[in-house]
């Protein structure tokens, strides 16, 4: 469990993390350097979830020595199929990242939604949808193991 008290506006209690894998933490299909580390170490603390249409088909053999994540290949609409698992897992326990159009449920439902800009862009609708937006998934993952700077991000 990973509790973060935003002052001025509400305390997140968050027991899962919900990655979308490509064009969030892998290029072209390929984990990004940095972003095994820091799920080895999220992992001590949330129960960590990879959702991906695996556009590349390399998603298994990326993620095979993290076998802490548990992968979830969703069909179409991957984005209504994202929304409902954040939904069984509870929405409020959650903190989801992701890039895509098929992410912007997600990212909006979740406890807290961040958007990575990575070489793959994002889209207008998952942008607008998040409630943090930053440059790379090292970013968005240290926001999770250093509070301080998601407190100066969201406080009021």
């Amino acid at each position: 469990m990973l509790t973060v008290e935003i002052p001025g506006r509400f305390t997140l209690n968050l027991a899962y993390l919900v990655l979308d894998y490509n064009g969030t933490i892998a290029v072209d299909g390929k984990l990004l350097p940095g972003v095994g580390e820091l799920l080895v170490e999220l992992n001590k603390f949330l129960k960590i979830y990879v959702l991906t249409r695996d556009t590349f088909g390399k998603v298994r053999e990326e993620l095979a020595l993290f076998p802490f994540v548990e992968l979830i290949i969703v069909g179409e609409p991957g984005a209504q199929e994202k929304r409902k698992f954040l939904e069984k897992l509870g929405a409020e326990k959650t903190v989801a990242i992701g890039n895509g159009y098929n992410d912007r449920l997600m990212l909006k439902e979740a406890a807290l939604g961040i958007l990575v800009i990575e070489e793959e862009g994002a889209s207008i609708e998952a942008l607008l949808s998040a409630d943090i937006i930053v440059k790379s998934p090292i970013d968005a993952l240290k926001l999770l193991t250093n509070k301080g700077r998601m407190v100066a991000t969201l406080r009021c």
